[in-house]
């Protein structure tokens, strides 16, 4: 299929990479694959990585009977950085209509002033244009001005992060249109206008690395990032029940609960352990109890930080997505151990109800 319309969003994770297509603004597709070719959310493997790109649009592609050459790729919240910047531009000595042109300018000389030789620009978020010097304005176009000024934030990330992203995509044999911060993607479909504008954290918990980001008045205001995420809870269950790490993450999805209150010791389930005779049962509360003690780090530092700087008290509360919040109880247990709000996000589209999409369908969506 031929489409100008079509977007492709590509979320590259530690564990998978996830790809949403959309045609017109609607999804018409949503594919996840494992990915081995990356450590806490960084490349470590381009050619792994790469394969894992490849095997997600070729799958996507044969699902929607799609031809995809390019796509849209997240930078996530670990790797932004963000700056105060303001530019200026010359629009007419006589003062004339401010057009695109004259606001990319302006734009271009605020990017160009406060970017440095290691990091590239993301996005840049203007927060107000400045009519003369003296007026200030959201929209300046179609307005009468002699200079054109404007003041944002811009987002960077680290070019050599960048380059391994880009070259793995072009490894995979397709072209990156541009990057787009991932947490205002997911802010883009998990949070509704009020909750973007007064205040609230989105809590990502991702394969192999766990964010909590606050969002106000649309932008980014404080990220915090631990280095564990699903994955260290898989490599837990398998270390204490002595099974494969792949058995490990299939009862964890099959009978694990974020809450052990959630879990019966009357439901159990067998397991193979190494250097055991024949099978061993095991009930449902002990394995959510290994799942809890992991989770409950993990948010009991992701709430330090977010206590630091007085963002749990967001009128928005916690919105929590990604392929851990599949844990039943981790609202619950994310509520009652910060003291706040809690609600779960996950797509409703069908084909792609589930957190894992959050990221991907965000940024098809952002763009």
């Amino acid at each position: 299929m031929e489409n100008s319309n079509l977007l492709v969003g590509l979320d590259i994770g530690t564990t998978s990479v996830k790809a949403v297509v959309a045609d017109s603004g609607k999804v018409i597709g949503a594919v996840t694959t494992p990915n081995s070719g990356m450590r806490h959310g960084q490349i470590v493997d381009i050619d792994q990585t790469a394969a894992a790109i490849s095997r997600a649009l070729k799958g996507v592609a044969e699902k929607t009977n799609a031809k995809i050459y390019s796509v849209v790729a997240g930078i996530p919240v670990g790797m932004l950085q963000l700056e105060t910047a303001t530019g200026f531009a010359n629009v007419g000595e006589e003062g004339q209509e401010v057009n695109n042109e004259d606001v990319k300018r302006t734009i271009r000389s605020a990017i160009h002033a406060a970017a440095k030789d290691d990091r590239e620009a993301i996005a840049f978020l203007p927060s107000r244009f400045l009519i003369d010097g003296k007026t200030e304005v959201d929209d300046p176009r179609k307005m009468i001005a002699r200079s054109l000024g404007v003041t944002g934030i811009l987002l960077t990330a680290p070019t050599g992060s960048l380059h391994n992203i880009k070259k793995a995509i072009e490894r995979a044999g397709y072209h990156n249109n541009f990057f787009v911060p991932t947490p205002l993607a997911i802010s883009s479909v998990a949070l509704n206008e009020s909750e973007k504008t007064f205040g609230s954290v989105i809590i990502d918990l991702g394969g192999g690395v766990s964010t909590a980001t606050v969002i106000k008045e649309g932008q980014i205001k404080y990220a915090n990032i631990d280095l564990e995420g699903g994955s260290d809870i898989t490599n837990d269950i398998s270390a204490v029940l002595s099974i494969s790490k792949r058995d490990a993450e299939q009862i964890k999805l099959d009978y694990g609960f974020a809450d052990p209150q959630f879990a019966s010791k009357n439901d159990k389930f067998a397991i193979n352990s190494v250097g055991s005779n024949g099978q061993q049962m095991i009930d449902e509360v002990y394995l959510s109890e290994i799942i809890n003690a992991r989770l409950e780090q993990i948010l009991t530092r992701l709430g330090k930080g977010l206590a630091k700087h007085n963002a749990l008290k967001q009128p928005g509360g916690i919105v929590i997505t990604g392929g851990t919040s599949l844990l039943q109880g981790i609202d619950s247990l994310t509520a009652n151990g910060l003291n706040v709000k809690a609600r779960i996000y996950q797509p409703d589209q069908i084909g792609m109800r589930n957190p894992i999409y959050t990221a991907a369908y965000g940024i098809v969506n952002y763009s």
